[in-house]
């Protein structure tokens, strides 16, 4: 057996050279968290040799990071500054219409908003903490998300998603994305979400720290880019808080104990599921969801009680939110004139009334079969 030590680029090309077919995972081990320079990590390969005519078997063994960095199908770009990776959409991830349903579009958007993390070295065992934030029990929330859907990926489509973060101020980070059909390259969906500081021992949010922000800063873009810049977009909006009685309503959800993630709490795409519960039936069949935002204000633990109300919305102006204005990128434009439902939705304690969470839906007519 022949064993050679290597770098990175010896590596992909020893690969080559060895017949070596399958896609080469990443060896851009991260960068330092005070000078921002890139490192990166020595591998050994071993390259099996027959010992009846001495070709190379091709079995190449690149002994670098963890097995899931070996398989997973990400990367950051070349600037470091996002990350992209490729999924498959499995079967137990599209619903009545044999498409993803937008959970699974939430999900995605959170597992590649981690695994973006984890490639420049931020914790593995919770959700994106840096050092600084671990020490002091510090640990990312929701506050706000965004989504919107242009095209809805079927069973065994490969979609890629690209994410970046960028500071917001002392209240937080904001953390957006693009999703595209890998296939044709084009964008179906984008995304936007907001998260604020929380202290794991007492669930009080707390702002940013110059310490923490230093720590992630030096992986943000230079200058703010946008997935959803445009001001007509639903994602600059404020949502009004539902009057009661709502039109319509699903009282005393419960949260399964599969719905608490590692923070100890509901997951924030539980949310989404919950809201949806509450839509109308006749929306469900005839429309398909095209945009939904969500403000989170409230924890939810196991033992809550969960009411979920939903009332058609009258199309107004709504006061835009400042600190999500742009200029740069560019959402699709919506140039097509198909009926639209618009939803306002809450999400409250079923015993003491308080709210969860407030969100807003865009519905788009089904296109016919």
């Amino acid at each position: 057996m022949l064993k050679l030590s290597c770098n990175g680029v010896d590596r992909v090309q020893l690969m080559a050279q060895c017949g070596f077919m399958g896609r080469p995972s990443s060896f851009f081990a991260g960068r330092n968290s005070v000078t921002g320079f890139r490192s990166t990590k020595v591998c050994s390969v071993q390259a099996v040799v027959s010992s009846k005519d001495g070709a190379v078997v091709n079995r190449v063994e690149p002994e670098i990071g963890s097995l899931a960095d070996r398989l997973r199908l990400g990367s950051l770009t070349e600037d470091g500054l996002s990350y992209k990776e490729k999924f498959i959409v499995r079967s137990y991830e599209v619903g009545i219409n044999k498409t993803a349903t937008v959970e699974t579009i939430a999900n995605l958007l959170q597992e590649v908003g981690c695994n973006h993390a984890q490639s420049v070295g931020f914790s593995t065992d919770g959700f994106a903490t840096t050092l600084t934030m671990r020490k002091l029990h510090l640990i990312w929330v929701t506050a706000r998300m965004h989504i919107e859907v242009y095209k809805y990926p079927a069973w065994g489509d490969v979609v890629e998603l690209e994410t970046w973060c960028q500071a917001e101020g002392r209240a937080g980070t904001r953390r957006d994305f693009i999703i595209k059909d890998y296939a044709t390259n084009e964008v179906i969906g984008r995304a936007t979400s907001k998260w604020v500081m929380m202290n794991q021992d007492t669930r009080r949010l707390q702002k940013v720290s110059d310490e923490v922000r230093e720590e992630y800063l030096v992986f943000c873009p230079r200058e703010l880019r946008l997935a959803i810049p445009e001001e007509d977009s639903n994602c600059l909006k404020k949502i009004p808080k539902l009057k009661d009685p709502a039109q319509n309503s699903r009282l005393s959800l419960v949260p399964r104990r599969a719905d608490l993630d590692m923070n100890q709490h509901v997951n924030n795409v539980t949310y989404i599921g919950w809201v949806l519960e509450s839509v109308p039936q006749e929306i469900i069949d005839s429309h398909e969801l095209q945009s939904i935002t969500l403000d989170y204000r409230r924890e939810c633990q196991q033992n809550d009680i969960v009411d979920s109300l939903t009332s058609v919305e009258t199309i107004e102006e709504a006061e835009v939110i400042p600190e999500l204005k742009g200029t740069n990128g560019s959402a699709k434009a919506k140039d097509d004139k198909q009926e639209c439902q618009q939803f306002l939705h809450l999400l409250r304690l079923s015993t003491e009334g308080l709210e969860i969470n407030r969100g807003r839906t865009e519905w788009r007519k089904k296109a016919p079969r």
